[in-house]
């Protein structure tokens, strides 16, 4: 979810994908909590991506639902019956034999007396959560890709099989209703805090559906939990979106970028350059973009949003003609139509004309 999550947040300087945002897209890393397979998809990075889904979306992972207290019976004083000390019938404060009275002086009810008589109360926002929202229609938890089913084996069974609904779930629901799936993240995290898939994936839909402080905490937490690098491009685009600039160049500069896959680093160059244009500093968003592989032969989508990128800053620096000319390049490898390329070129003609 991750990889391909990356670089679609709507608005921002630095181009990407159609309905651009900033960031680019990224490579996978062989599983997602979306359980797409890996597959590429829009805006080039896998389908799962890290959860792209998935890689996939706290509270204490109780298995219980959270806030739901039971009043436990002391002895048998429930059934009405009264010690007999010296005989001596004990009384409570009021004076009643064999009634309890809670701390603010009324009769305690228990709760199996509650259970019985159907009586439900509101749930609590915490409840809410925990339950999540509803599944769509065919979810069943098999869909997630194998080596993320694999990360929830420590877990009870029928706790790992709730958790894997949620998770699919929101790789199912993260392209078309992102909120939704970021709810079924967080039913799985307050399930499964300390399992890093299901921070990824929190932290995915999360930047998804433009919660860019909770994207931040849930991806570094999961890159505590496993180490993992790849969360990089789309922490430092949260930084963007949080207008700390700086901070994204901080993480575009980390010495783990150096290892990335092409589809990794074309990603961290977008946001790098995207920060820039942040800054004002347009010569330097530029440069950072023209010192990437902008002509590879690959039509791959990482390709595509690398030329859009550096046609969208172009114009935004004034340069029309040669954005112009950039938008076409882009548009020419475009077979997937991830961007608008072919749109922004017939604007700038009906312009020039």
């Amino acid at each position: 979810m991750a990889d391909e999550r990356r670089g679609q947040r709507p608005a921002g300087n630095g181009g990407g994908s159609r309905g651009t945002g900033r960031g680019g897209a990224g490579g996978s890393r062989g599983g997602s909590t979306s359980g797409r397979g890996g597959a590429p998809g829009r805006g080039g990075s896998s389908a799962g991506k890290p959860s792209r889904g998935g890689s996939a979306s706290g509270k204490p992972g109780r298995d219980g639902k959270p806030g739901e207290r039971s009043s436990k019976p002391y002895g048998k004083s429930g059934d009405g019956r009264t010690s007999d000390r010296g005989g001596q019938k004990s009384y409570d404060r009021g004076g009643k034999p064999g009634a309890r009275r809670d701390s603010r002086g009324g009769d305690r009810p228990y709760s199996r007396d509650r259970r019985e008589a159907g009586e439900k109360g509101p749930r609590t926002a915490d409840q809410e959560r925990y339950d999540g929202p509803e599944f769509p229609e065919g979810i069943t938890g098999k869909e997630l890709d194998r080596s993320v089913s694999a990360q929830l084996k420590g877990l009870p069974e029928k706790l790992a099989a709730r958790v894997a609904r949620h998770l699919a779930a929101a790789g199912a629901l993260i392209d078309t209703d992102p909120e939704t799936a970021y709810q079924h993240t967080l039913a799985a995290r307050a399930r499964a805090s300390r399992l890093a898939v299901v921070r990824e994936a929190a932290g995915e839909a999360a930047y998804a559906a433009g919660h860019y402080a909770e994207a931040l905490s849930e991806l570094r937490a999961a890159k505590r939990m496993n180490g993992v690098p790849d969360y990089i491009p789309i922490m430092a685009d949260c930084h963007r979106a949080l207008g700390q600039p700086e901070q994204a160049l901080k993480l575009a500069k980390s010495p783990s970028v150096a290892n990335f896959s092409p589809e990794a680093k074309a990603e961290m160059t977008i946001v790098e350059s995207g920060a820039r244009r942040d800054m004002g500093q347009m010569d330097a968003a530029l440069r950072t973009l023209e010192l990437a592989p902008l002509m590879h032969k690959s039509r791959a989508s990482w390709v595509v949003r690398l030329r859009y990128a550096y046609a969208d800053t172009l114009l935004a620096a004034g340069r029309e003609e040669d954005a112009l000319a950039w938008f076409h390049r882009t548009h020419a490898i475009d077979s997937d139509e991830i961007t608008d390329a072919a749109e922004r070129a017939e604007a700038l003609e009906r312009k020039r004309d």
